[in-house]
């Protein structure tokens, strides 16, 4: 008998309707946690809502660019008026936009700051004040009810990856954000924890074949895709032997999400199959 590890908990997962994002949102689900699935694009995110009510779970779409003004309140509210708490925030919505940096401008610098790391510390801002709340109540009634952000990063934010300097600068950045908030919300039994991703199999690192495929981000078409010689040279270097699974790294998020990590706060997690630099 599988015992539903988040019972009754309220999660939310920005990126959530592909690749890992949804992979997390499944994940929390099929654990009992009703979920606030957010894409960028509609269609996606309304996707993993039926899909998670397919499995007899609960769950909500906010969807839209978590860059737009307006965004965190809105996401946060969702949870809110929806489900009545906040238990989980993932911050997990993002893509990669690459050039060295004598050719990388200033809005491809700004883009990458924006979705991974003014975004989350926006949506993080905008849980302050119900998460304080939350835990004043708890702590009148002498519980202690601990709760989740996991903020994902890369291994390109601890060590850089050449083309990447926006990237690897905002993913670097969020860790700082992480270690801050572990320290200004320890109080309100909040565990802050980042997981850094190494090479994961996702349409963002699918083989690049003749015809370059691309994706749409507020109207620009954003290429995608790693050229095969880069993968499997990458594939060589990792331990395991593979790129992971978006399965394998929901996995990882989902440790952080745990009652078995209520003690566990500030850290920074590499589930890269033993791929360090």
């Amino acid at each position: 008998m599988h015992m539903a590890r988040l019972q009754g908990k309220i999660a939310l997962v920005t990126g959530s309707g592909r690749g890992i994002g949804r992979s997390i949102a499944l994940k929390l689900a099929r654990e009992g946690a009703k979920v606030v699935v957010n894409d960028l694009d509609a269609e996606p995110g309304d996707a993993v809502v039926a899909e998670i009510e397919g499995l007899g779970g609960d769950a909500v779409a906010v969807n839209g660019s978590v860059a737009e003004a307006g965004f965190a309140d809105r996401f946060v509210g969702a949870a809110l008026e929806r489900f009545g708490g906040l238990d989980i925030i993932v911050n997990n919505a993002g893509y990669t936009w690459d050039s060295t940096i004598q050719k990388m401008t200033d809005e491809q610098f700004q883009a990458m700051l924006d979705v991974h790391l003014v975004a989350p510390f926006r949506i993080l801002r905008a849980a302050a004040e119900p998460i304080r709340v939350f835990a004043k109540q708890e702590a009148e009634q002498g519980r202690e009810v601990f709760r989740k952000i996991v903020n994902i990063s890369s291994i390109a934010g601890l060590y850089g990856n050449a083309g990447q300097a926006s990237y690897s600068s905002a993913k670097a950045s969020l860790v700082g954000l992480t270690r801050t908030l572990c320290k200004e919300w320890g109080r309100y039994k909040v565990n802050v924890n980042c997981v850094a991703f190494g090479l994961i199999n996702t349409r963002l690192t699918q083989p690049i074949e003749a015809q370059q495929k691309t994706i749409d981000v507020a109207g620009h078409e954003i290429k995608v895709g790693v050229q095969p010689p880069m993968l499997e040279m990458m594939a060589r270097m990792i331990p395991l032997g593979r790129g992971g699974t978006p399965e394998e790294a929901a996995d990882a998020v989902y440790l952080f999400c745990s009652p078995e990590s209520n003690y566990i706060s500030g850290q920074v997690v590499v589930a890269g199959g033993g791929l360090i630099v």
